[in-house]
């Protein structure tokens, strides 16, 4: 089985995806990261991805509209929102609207790391449960 997913990092600080980027590839994902929420919906149009993380608070487009564009898009792609911004009503809103989980900023890249992996997780369950 292909441990390799593919996972789309946005948000418009530039050093969260160049902090998260080296560690997933790491353990062995393929990793795009984009600041402009524009480009990331461009590039989700075209491919689908198996993991997006996405910030919260961004100019001209929100990462609750990013969820709901990609939830449209992919009923099968995991969505994990982040926010320096973080509050019991904006974590209730994502996951109502789909998101698979919720992290506050500034995080610990182990913290990610576990949500990216409960994420995997998930993919792989829902895979199995698929006919071959």
């Amino acid at each position: 089985m292909d441990d390799q997913y593919d996972i789309l990092i946005l948000d418009d600080e530039p050093v969260v995806g160049q902090r998260l980027k080296p560690a997933l590839e790491k353990e062995g994902h393929r990793v795009e990261i984009f600041v402009n929420p524009y480009r990331a919906l461009e590039r989700v149009r075209e491919k689908e991805f198996d993991i997006i993380v996405t910030d919260i608070r961004m100019e001209d487009i929100d990462g609750i509209q990013i969820l709901e564009r990609v939830r449209a898009l992919s009923g099968r792609t995991k969505i994990v929102m982040i926010t320096g911004y973080a509050t019991i009503e904006v974590a209730r809103e994502s996951l109502a609207k789909g998101a698979f989980d919720f992290i506050a900023k500034p995080f610990k890249l182990g913290e990610m790391r576990a949500v990216i992996q409960k994420a995997v997780d998930a993919l792989k369950a829902e895979d199995r449960g698929k006919p071959v």
